[in-house]
């Protein structure tokens, strides 16, 4: 049960964060195309500079977030009872990595924290997104490894279906270190962390609810010493049943994320305004038009 909550835990930050940057670049981008650059974090449009908790607030969460995750991380690496979590030596190590990818994403937050809010670290955006794409590619290498040592079927496909999606990410974030004013690039970012939100609470039905497990495989009662995995499916076809349905799933995700782009891009698009997104239009004189000023001129002369 307590796994499961984290994984609850889990998705509603990365729904939140990933929707958040997704609202946020698309209202930037529809008021000023012309001036548009991506942006590692974007403060609260209500909030003003005085009130430094609400201009701060989505990185105050977002530390928060990242504290309690590399917190159950340590514990989960520590915890003697292998029904449960389980304390093999191969599952202990693939916890430690993982926390040590939380505590790169929490180190380089309070790096962007200290950057904009004092003048202790001023670091380029740039530079946070490359930084960012290098942890994001580590998640990636973490994410593969604990997929290819997995004894759970359903738990190594999980595991090699998130890695796709950090490697995802830390592609877009390379992107954006080069070519900061690419929109696509950053609002897909963002559709990327929302995406990650998805999986992460799909992982835990699939993994830990009875009624979102696969025909053909269940969670094991007893799990003897050196197995990590407590879901199991019993024959071949079985797995490669759950495997298929896995990856529907996933494509149901990906379908659900775009639906989700354009409905929030029009409902911004209508929130902003679709006159912002070329500015304002005036008629340039023309040689032509100068010409039958003058002719107007002269004829209302001649009338006189």
């Amino acid at each position: 049960m307590a796994t499961l909550i984290y994984h609850i835990f889990s998705s509603s930050a990365l729904l939140s964060l990933g929707l958040y940057h997704l609202v946020c670049t698309t209202r930037n981008h529809l008021k000023s195309p012309r001036e548009y650059v991506a942006k590692p974090y974007h403060p609260l449009p209500f909030s003003s500079s005085s009130n430094r908790l609400l201009k701060y607030l989505q990185l105050y969460l977002l530390i928060l977030c990242l504290f309690i995750a590399l917190v159950h991380q340590l514990l989960v690496s520590s915890d003697a009872d292998p029904l449960l979590k389980g304390r093999t030596p191969v599952h202990r190590f693939t916890s430690l990595q993982a926390a040590a990818v939380l505590f790169c994403f929490l180190i380089l937050s309070i790096a962007l924290l200290l950057s904009d809010a004092t003048s202790l670290l001023p670091l380029p955006p740039d530079l946070f997104f490359a930084v960012a794409s290098a942890i994001f590619f580590l998640q990636y290498s973490v994410s593969s490894s604990s997929a290819a040592v997995q004894t759970s079927d359903l738990q190594a496909k999980c595991d090699s279906v998130a890695a796709r999606i950090s490697v995802l990410s830390s592609a877009l974030c390379l992107v954006l270190a080069f070519q900061p004013r690419l929109f696509v690039v950053d609002a897909s970012l963002g559709a990327s962390i929302f995406l990650q939100g998805l999986w992460a609470l799909q992982t835990g039905l699939s993994l830990y609810v009875d009624a979102f497990i696969p025909e053909g495989c269940h969670k094991l009662l007893d799990v003897v010493s050196g197995v990590e995995g407590s879901t199991k499916c019993d024959l071949e076809d079985s797995k490669l049943r759950a495997v298929a349905i896995l990856d529907l799933v996933f494509v149901l995700h990906v379908l659900l994320v775009l639906l989700i782009f354009m409905v929030v891009y029009a409902a911004v698009a209508r929130t902003v305004g679709t006159r912002n997104r070329f500015g304002s239009y005036e008629a340039l004189p023309t040689a032509a038009s100068d010409s039958n000023h003058i002719q107007m001129k002269a004829m209302t002369g001649t009338q006189a």
